[in-house]
């Protein structure tokens, strides 16, 4: 079961990834597959705080910031979370020099998610939804923004369930209520 879960900065989209993989992981092991990197203080404080959010509740981290299907050898048979995928798009398309463009990005990202949604029987993927402010970036802020949406589209035909988090509210956009409940 593939499940993708979006939301706005702050949302309560990772603590309900959280809690939902900890219902449907079945007894597997779970990983917290990371992506971000640290950049500044702001994002080691990021770090620290989902660190201390996911403290406790059974998660082995794998610190993987790009090439994400890297990890089966180290994950067949348990229950993944990956966080998230603005991140990951982020890296992938921004470590190379020149950055990659939104297509080679976003093929890339999802080849490696086809690869492990094909191996693993519990894998949630937290995104973020960032196409709303109404505000032109630079023209590789866009290309961003269009790898990301591309991914987060293709995902979302992907996924068994898709599932908006609006103010710490899961809201079901594709598949079965029954297990996004708080």
């Amino acid at each position: 079961m593939m499940v993708l879960i979006t939301g706005g900065s702050g949302s309560g989209k990772s603590a309900y990834a959280e809690e939902l993989i900890s219902r449907i992981s079945g007894g597997r092991r779970k990983y917290y597959l990371a992506t971000m990197q640290v950049f500044d203080g702001e994002t080691r404080a990021r770090i620290e705080r989902h660190r201390r959010q996911r403290s406790g509740k059974g998660f082995l981290t794998i610190e993987r910031p790009v090439a994400v299907s890297g990890v089966l050898r180290e994950i067949r048979g348990g229950a993944v979370l990956l966080e998230c995928m603005s991140n990951l798009a982020a890296n992938e398309m921004f470590s190379a020099d020149p950055p990659r463009s939104a297509g080679e990005t976003a093929e890339s990202i999802l080849g490696d998610v086809a690869e492990l949604a094909g191996e693993l029987e519990v894998f949630v993927i937290v995104t973020n939804h960032v196409f709303d402010d109404g505000i032109l970036y630079d023209a590789s802020t866009m290309e961003y923004c269009k790898a990301l949406g591309s991914i987060n589209e293709r995902l979302a035909e992907m996924a068994d369930r898709v599932v908006e988090v609006v103010a710490g509210i899961p809201l079901v956009l594709k598949g079965e209520e029954r297990i996004c409940g708080s």
